[in-house]
């Protein structure tokens, strides 16, 4: 089952007055019926490497266990470390890990327009986004959770492994309206997922606070190696249970 959730009480952050900004980000306002912002000049990779091993590993751990293990009805991406453009004019998010459901990625990746995330051109905000902190200096539970407000995150996550900025190695932030609210479990209702703090062993590094996807009673989703794994050990025990019953496995 998930852990017991250590957070602080409740809290309701507000982003900044949409209406004090550019009115083309005003989320009632469909970008439909606007004219495409113009991207020529936007900086979509910036060759800034993954800053920590942890990290690295966390975010692979959270995407290949999608991808091995989700069966939604529908397309969904998740990726890692790819901007997320809300705003013409207005600087790029980059979280750490990003879910976005009932959407596909573009094919065509020679264009620029289909290189990263931007949500006038995917039709939707992501559904979650999950920072992973390595330093105080990212500003994640500051004007970052405000950032993601704005763009219209659906969840956004905040996984402290070191306990940088509080006690809390996990929160989880709902956006109601325009505001970010504190949940106290780790179920994200909306999109049918969880979130739990898993012990065990990854790519052959073991660690105690993986962050892992699970479902509404806790169990995680599995990589594909650890579905191979498993495989593999059920099939060992039974041909172990055939030769106790005198049974040679091969010959049937």
């Amino acid at each position: 089952m998930p852990p017991t959730p250590t957070s602080s009480p409740p809290q309701t952050l507000t982003p900044p007055s949409l209406e004090d900004g550019n009115p083309e980000t005003n989320e009632d306002t469909p970008w439909g019926v606007m004219p495409e912002p113009d991207i020529s000049d936007v900086i979509i990779e910036d060759g800034k490497p993954v800053d920590n091993w942890i990290s690295e590993k966390q975010q692979r751990l959270l995407t290949t266990s999608a991808y091995s293990s989700f069966t939604f009805d529908d397309p969904f991406i998740l990726t890692a470390n790819v901007g997320l453009f809300y705003a013409d004019k207005q600087a790029p998010l980059v979280p750490d890990v990003m879910l976005s459901l009932r959407v596909t990625c573009p094919n065509d990746w020679t264009q620029n327009k289909n290189r990263s995330y931007f949500v006038w051109n995917m039709g939707k905000a992501p559904d979650v986004a999950i920072e992973i902190v390595s330093n105080k200096v990212g500003n994640e539970l500051g004007s970052k959770l405000q950032d993601y407000a704005k763009a219209g995150v659906g969840y956004y996550v905040v996984f402290d492994p070191f306990q940088t900025l509080s006690q809390d190695v996990l929160r989880i932030y709902e956006r109601r309206g325009v505001s970010y609210h504190l949940r106290s479990d780790d179920f994200l209702e909306e999109v049918n997922l969880g979130l739990t703090l898993w012990s065990g062993e990854f790519e052959g590094s073991s660690y105690g606070h993986w962050l892992r996807w699970c479902d509404r009673s806790g169990q995680i989703f599995l990589t594909g190696d650890e579905k191979f794994q498993q495989e593999k050990h059920r099939a060992d025990r039974l041909a172990q249970l055939l030769k106790n019953h005198g049974i040679d496995p091969n010959a049937l």
